[in-house]
């Protein structure tokens, strides 16, 4: 085991991240857990950071995708019409946009997250003539050039290596300051110094921010906001889209159409690396190969995406998730929060954070550490590592839900 760590830790970069905090050989994993080489398991409450939400090796997508490959179906097409896009397209349209209302053209992009996010930045400067955009605080849209301009981590914007422009923050929503009034004062003040953006970048949950959770009538405002000042709307639902709140996507209940949304993570059913754009026809302004890519089209992951869709309708996994929001949200506040008084707790859907804000700056990474030693898989996020980030798969089943949170309890507890 420690031979076989060995190797990575001599020939893989200084960059790498989840292993060293994740520290074990993983050979299999099966829906919410993962299991090491020598045998032991775990119950992943990280899910691949939001990729996973069908879980591991999900029996009902692979077995589509593995029956695709018995059929020598395509593997790379480019951007080519091919049988899996088409198939997707369809389905896509037809179960998740056409009964929402929702009507969008559809644009795949690089397969990451972050890439459709810089495609949106593409697309809104090039439809409005305008160069700035506005993020907030907060926020994490990606790693690459573009999108980390709209991400506040300071530790991620120093990975840069150039200054990063364009980009005007403004607080999240729980801000002590109304950021709303402050949103319109800047709009609306020909003294305020800051120009009219082209868009404006939102996490209806800020997933890597700390789990922080906007209120849909607040979500509602900017929406209004936005349509008022023609500025375009941008909602980033690469981790809390797919279901993750109890909804397709995130912003459902707000009952707003943003006029871009990005989506990627657990879009493709599997882990298989995809992103993708919705934006509304009258936006499509990109010119054809203004935005181009060698695997702007995964076929594997266009058809374990059409076999997430049939699967969580007919297993009707969005019930589910809310059901499981109501226990997780019941068993923060009658476990976790009676630990100690400086404990808060967040969340919507099946994505939740446990805030040790108020602790040591090192409290909420131990716990983290400790409860992967005692066996659950999870991750922190937020101002200063502060809060641990719950983000089981959605089809975790409630007995594995319970001992994952019973391992936390015990581990805070312990810690504390």
């Amino acid at each position: 085991m420690k031979n076989n760590i060995h190797i990575i830790e001599e020939n893989e970069s200084n960059v790498r991240y989840y292993c060293r905090r994740f520290a074990k050989e993983f050979a299999k994993a099966k829906m919410s857990k993962m299991f090491t080489a020598d045998g032991a398991e775990y119950i992943d409450f990280f899910s691949g950071a939001g990729t996973l939400n069908y879980g591991h090796n999900n029996e009902y997508i692979v077995n589509k995708i593995i029956e695709y490959l018995k059929n020598d179906g395509i593997i790379h097409a480019l951007d080519m019409y091919t049988s899996a896009k088409i198939d997707f397209i369809h389905k896509f349209q037809n179960k998740i946009l056409i009964p929402r209302q929702y009507d969008y053209k559809m644009m795949f992009c690089g397969p990451s997250g972050t890439n459709a996010n810089e495609a949106a930045l593409k697309i809104v400067r090039k439809y409005t003539g305008r160069k700035n955009v506005i993020a907030f605080m907060g926020a994490f849209h990606g790693m690459t050039l573009g999108s980390i301009a709209l991400t506040s981590s300071s530790f991620a914007r120093r990975g840069a290596g150039v200054q990063l422009d364009n980009t005007i923050f403004i607080p999240y929503y729980g801000a002590d300051i109304d950021s709303l009034k402050y949103l319109e004062m800047i709009l609306e003040d020909d003294h305020s110094g800051i120009e009219k953006p082209a868009a404006i970048f939102l996490e209806t949950v800020q997933g890597e921010g700390g789990v922080n959770v906007a209120d849909y009538k607040w979500i509602a405002e900017l929406y209004d906001i936005c349509k008022k000042n023609q500025i375009l709307l941008v909602c980033d639902e690469v981790q809390t889209g797919c279901g993750r709140v109890g909804t397709f996507f995130s912003f459902e209940k707000a009952g707003i159409q943003p006029d871009i949304v990005t989506l990627s993570k657990s879009i493709s059913g599997c882990g298989l690396p995809m992103s993708l754009l919705l934006l509304k026809p009258e936006i499509d302004c990109l010119d054809a190969g203004e935005h181009n890519g060698t695997f702007r089209g995964n076929q594997l992951a266009f058809v374990g995406a059409s076999a997430a869709i049939d699967y969580v309708i007919e297993n009707d996994v969005w019930k589910k998730v809310l059901n499981n929001e109501r226990y997780i949200k019941a068993y923060l506040e009658q476990e976790i929060l009676s630990i100690d008084s400086k404990i808060q707790c967040r969340g919507r859907g099946m994505i939740w954070g446990i805030d040790f804000g108020g602790f040591e700056e090192k409290t909420c990474n131990e716990i983290s550490k400790k409860c992967f030693e005692n066996g659950v898989i999870i991750e922190t996020s937020g101002r200063r590592g502060s809060v641990l980030k719950i983000l089981p798969p959605l089809v975790i089943n409630r007995e594995e839900l319970t001992a994952g949170l019973n391992v936390i309890k015990k581990t805070i507890e312990d810690s504390l």
